[in-house]
């Protein structure tokens, strides 16, 4: 890896915002799915990368009655790497997820 891009201090404080922006963003995400408002489904098909973004096993988390030890059951079974983001998943592996995850909502 090479050195992070010099940015001037407009620069850092608009990347700055942008990243608590997409946190924000995520972090309402999941918790419209906790709520049931949303699908996991839905994150596959979003439009907005904050949101491709975040992580699977995050994702999985953010499900009722999920943990971190079903989580990681659930993609090891799916064959996802616990640190795959959601706009990274295969075909096949969004298949096997829903095969696993089709009794959720």
């Amino acid at each position: 890896m090479g050195a992070p891009p010099i940015l001037s201090t407009e620069e850092r404080r608009a990347a700055l915002r942008a990243a608590v922006a997409a946190r924000k963003l995520r972090a309402a995400f999941k918790e419209e799915i906790k709520s049931g408002s949303k699908s996991w489904k839905d994150a596959f098909s979003a439009s907005d990368d904050s949101i491709k973004k975040m992580r699977v096993r995050e994702l999985i988390e953010s499900l009722p009655g999920f943990g971190e030890v079903r989580a990681k059951n659930i993609l090891e079974k799916a064959g996802i790497s616990p640190t795959r983001r959601v706009g990274g998943v295969g075909r096949s592996q969004y298949e096997k997820l829903l095969e696993l995850l089709k009794g959720d909502k």
